[in-house]
């Protein structure tokens, strides 16, 4: 898979991601205000409620409290009688109808102690109507046209009850300036929210509170808050005013909310975890075919790479057993011989280098060590490197100011360590590889410091040297600091002998590789 179609194929899967979430969180923000929007009507619908039983009841205790002074065994006060007088000409017939609508209305006066009003008494009305029907024939009409008193029709309804007037008239107007804690009791307020919040639906704990404009009056429960609390005006005046209003807010108002809307919430968040997860699986898979991918192509690159130096090394010393002069000096010549075997071996190793660094990784790997001079192992890696070094006119200087030396360690796999340190550093210098190798004691600890002036390298790069296969491209496949199998190996030996390793290098300056391990006495 080409890396523009990885990226493109990563990039919409990620968006598609995106989406679902933003769409699960839109519908569950939706259901979350609808609920919000149904649960504000069904408080503001139970609150109308209230507020026409509180003055229903109001209004019923009236009538009770009335009811002995309106029987008709009560004599008015004053009576007044008001006619309406409707005359209409039935000419197919030859008769006229005549409508009469008598009102009688009789005012009674009640002490006003009884209903705790600021006044000595108050008139109430007590209204009966009679209508009286009569038709006559035109012949029975004078010459003037007056009725005549003969054969009258009479029909009477008439009704005996206080009429609703007087409630929506003077009833409102007459306890308007009774206080409210006097009409109404917060025990009678909290029964009736109960009943008509459970008629809606809205099983929750709530308190309630009646203000009068900003001011709270005696009527509330202990914990009223006015924040986020739904309200209504209660006892409206005949212009359908009122300076008071019912307040009542629910506390667990939010996780009522919530708990409304909580199975689809955890189906949602269940589901969105699930498409993350198997997302995240997918990403990876692609991610690891890609690396698996590279690696095959970083194996063949890195294999060659690491067996460049001993081919050269041996060439090198098969070259110089050729030449006459060195041929029949028999130090020189089993000199390169080992040169030669000991390249030859190090090849060898090289093609173990990826198991070993695998079982590392998996802790399978079992080093031994034993107690050793770092200074040796330091002495014989350079001796891999030193003909290589003296080929590009270059050098490898020591300066060992380490009183102690004496580390726990493998031989084989730590000189490795040096030697593939030494051969980055040999590699990655243009010019004649100058090599400075440092020693020094600080604790309890040895600090081996190999340094070269070298091209060098970033800091971005520097951070990541040590990663396996991880390469810096600079258009030559072979031209990368920090190859896999070389650091990644460096890095995994220094740990498994309790070490650490960094190095310190700057663009065009060289590098300088640290690594501290620990004294043995």
């Amino acid at each position: 898979m080409g890396k523009k179609l990885f990226v493109l194929l990563v990039v919409l899967m990620s968006l598609s991601l995106i989406g679902i979430i933003f769409v699960q969180s839109y519908f569950i923000n939706n259901s979350l205000q609808n609920e919000d929007k149904n649960f504000t009507l069904s408080v503001k619908r139970a609150l109308s409620f209230v507020s026409r039983d509180i003055e229903e009841t109001e209004f019923r205790n009236f009538l009770i409290k009335l009811q002995p002074y309106l029987n008709e065994s009560n004599k008015p006060d004053s009576t007044l009688i008001k006619r309406l007088i409707i005359a209409a000409e039935d000419d197919i017939n030859d008769k006229t109808i005549v409508h009469r609508n008598t009102v009688l209305e009789e005012r009674f006066k009640v002490p006003s102690l009884f209903f705790e009003i600021d006044a000595d008494s108050f008139s109430i009305s007590k209204r009966s109507n009679e209508r009286v029907k009569e038709v006559y024939d035109n012949a029975q009409l004078d010459g003037n046209g007056q009725i005549a008193p003969t054969e009258r029709l009479i029909q009477y309804s008439s009704m005996s009850e206080l009429d609703r007037q007087v409630y929506s008239t003077s009833f409102k107007d007459l306890l308007q300036d009774i206080p409210i804690y006097k009409r109404v009791t917060a025990l009678q307020v909290e029964s009736l929210l109960n009943r008509e919040l459970k008629d809606e639906g809205v099983n929750l704990d709530f308190e309630f509170a009646i203000y009068d404009e900003d001011l709270a009056t005696k009527v509330q429960s202990e914990n009223f808050e006015k924040d986020n609390a739904y309200g209504v005006y209660i006892f409206l005046d005949n212009n359908k005013e009122s300076s008071y209003k019912l307040w009542v807010n629910f506390p667990d108002r939010k996780k009522y909310l919530l708990s409304s809307i909580l199975s689809m919430i955890v189906l949602s968040v269940i589901f969105t975890g699930v498409i993350i997860i198997a997302y995240s699986s997918a990403i990876y898979q692609l991610i690891r075919q890609r690396q698996i991918s590279q690696i095959k192509t970083d194996f063949i690159n890195n294999m060659t790479h690491e067996f460049k130096t001993p081919i050269a090394t041996i060439n090198l010393a098969l070259d110089s057993i050729k030449n006459p002069k060195i041929i029949n000096d028999q130090d020189k010549v089993k000199r390169y011989l080992k040169m030669i075997r000991d390249e030859n071996k190090r090849m060898h190793a090289q093609v173990e280098n990826v198991l070993r660094i695998s079982k590392l990784e998996k802790n399978e790997l079992n080093i031994s060590k034993e107690r050793l001079k770092l200074h040796d192992l330091v002495e014989d890696a350079i001796t891999h490197v030193e003909l290589i070094v003296e080929n590009r006119q270059g050098y490898v200087k020591t300066h060992f100011e380490a009183v102690k030396s004496s580390v726990l360690a493998n031989e084989s796999h730590f000189t490795n360590v040096i030697v593939n340190i030494l051969d980055n550093a040999i590699k990655y210098s243009d010019d004649a590889p100058k090599i400075d190798v440092y020693t020094e004691n600080i604790g309890n600890n040895i600090i081996l410091k190999i340094a070269d002036q070298g091209n060098g390298m970033s800091k971005q790069v520097a951070k990541r040297v040590f990663e396996k296969f991880y390469r810096e491209h600079t258009g030559n496949v072979h031209n990368v600091k920090g190859h896999g199998l070389g650091l990644a190996y460096v890095k995994r030996i220094v740990e498994d002998h309790q070490g650490h390793i960094s190095v310190e290098s700057e663009k065009g300056k060289g590098s300088t590789f640290i690594i501290r391990l620990p004294l043995i006495s």
